[in-house]
């Protein structure tokens, strides 16, 4: 039987846009109290407008420490308790490494692999605290193979699969479940897409997701019983079969 996320509080990082925002619009309809973070305050103060349920805009650049320190104590100052990080901002840049700019691949890593790290860390104390809480991690098929063309992000969700398989195992006597989410390719912004005559093209080949089905899978994951973990779901559009 599915549990009731109403009142839930949810931190979504990366939330200004693509999978975050089609978490945050899914999730506010469930009556959890939202905790909007990304870098755009613009993009999230338009989408806490259209919210049905409580929301806390907060402007977050998850590669600084400090900034990720602030998210989580504005949270706790705002609701007093943390149920569910998802951990969903990321970066991409494909490529081949020889042509690529290793000082973008830092900032890719800073976000990709650090902020989650780091957002992890801020929130446990509290987690722990109150022996319960969902973490949840934007991974992607890339962790789980090696796609040639994105040699940099597939190494940053690689890290990420370690960091959720063995993290899992340390905090569950703590009741807290930590599992990540992988989609393959997504018709969004984070991809190129921002029109929507292409990204229904990409849909009505089955080439591409739409934001809105890895947001449901979220909603699905967070939403099973206390004893049931999802470790990983992978999602993939029909045709991308690697």
């Amino acid at each position: 039987m599915a549990k009731s996320l109403k009142d839930k509080v949810v931190i979504i990082t990366g939330a200004s846009s693509g999978i975050g925002a089609a978490t945050a619009r899914l999730l506010a309809k469930e009556g959890c109290k939202l905790v909007l973070a990304a870098r755009s305050q613009d993009k999230l103060k338009a989408l806490k407008a259209e919210l049905e349920s409580e929301s806390l805009v907060i402007p977050t650049d998850i590669s600084q420490a400090k900034a990720i320190s602030a998210m989580v104590e504005q949270t706790l100052d705002t609701f007093g308790q943390i149920d569910v990080l998802f951990a969903n901002a990321g970066i991409y840049i494909p490529g081949d490494v020889a042509d690529g700019n290793p000082d973008d691949w830092s900032n890719l890593m800073a976000v990709n692999v650090d902020g989650v790290f780091r957002s992890v860390h801020a929130v446990l104390p509290h987690m722990i605290k109150q022996q319960s809480g969902d973490i949840l991690i934007t991974s992607s098929i890339s962790g789980f193979i090696d796609i040639h063309w994105e040699p940099i992000y597939s190494a940053s969700k690689h890290a990420i699969q370690g960091f959720v398989h063995t993290l899992r195992r340390q905090v569950a006597k703590h009741k807290i479940r930590v599992g990540a989410v992988a989609p393959g390719k997504v018709a969004n912004e984070l991809w190129g897409f921002y029109d929507e005559t292409a990204i229904q093209r990409e849909i009505d080949a089955h080439d591409s997701l739409r934001s809105e089905d890895v947001a449901e899978a979220v909603q699905f994951m967070l939403s099973r019983p206390a004893h049931v973990t999802i470790r990983d779901l992978v999602i993939l559009p029909q045709n991308q079969d690697l």
